[in-house]
Parts: C-alpha cells; structure tokens; sequence
C-alpha cells in the first residue's frame, strides 16, 4: 500500500514540475534571452532538485531519487517550452 502511495506521488510530482515548466516556460519567458542557451535546462533542474531535497528528506515516502527526477522533469520542461515557441536561433 505504501508502494502505490509513494509511486502516486512521485508520478504527480514529475507530472506537475513537466508541464509547469513547460507552461511557463512556453508563456511566460517567450522574449527571455536566458532561457535559450544550453545551459538553461541543466540549471533549472539542478534548482530544482535542490528546491526538492529537504521536502524529500521531511517525508519518508519520497527520497532522494524523487528529487533527482523531479529536477529532471524541470529541465526536459524547459526544453519542450522553448521548443514549442519556434525553432531556436543559434548561440
């Protein structure tokens, strides 16, 4: 039982840090020259997992995997908001 709970919201932690950070990224950061270089995704996931470290240190239904994949999340986010405003110019 505990299993389901802990894969449940892990599933709705990644599903939620994905399509946040795509929505924003898509919306909000359209004309943000920052969010098109290649570091962009790496550094919005590494703040991300560190964002989600000390909730999955509090609850023992995550762990440190889940905060690892949630920053992964974010950064594949980023990455499918920039894409889908149009290709990216190089640089």
């Amino acid at each position: 039982m505990i299993d389901m709970l802990m894969v449940g919201v892990a599933g709705a932690g990644l599903f939620a840090g994905f399509t946040g950070t795509r929505r924003f990224v898509r919306d909000r950061l359209r004309f943000v020259d920052a969010v098109r270089k290649p570091s962009a995704p790496w550094l919005a996931g590494a703040v991300a997992t560190l964002a989600a470290a000390p909730v999955a240190w509090i609850l023992p239904v995550l762990g440190g995997g889940t905060a690892v994949l949630f920053g992964m999340a974010v950064g594949a986010g980023v990455v499918k908001g920039r894409r889908e405003f149009g290709r990216l110019p190089p640089g």
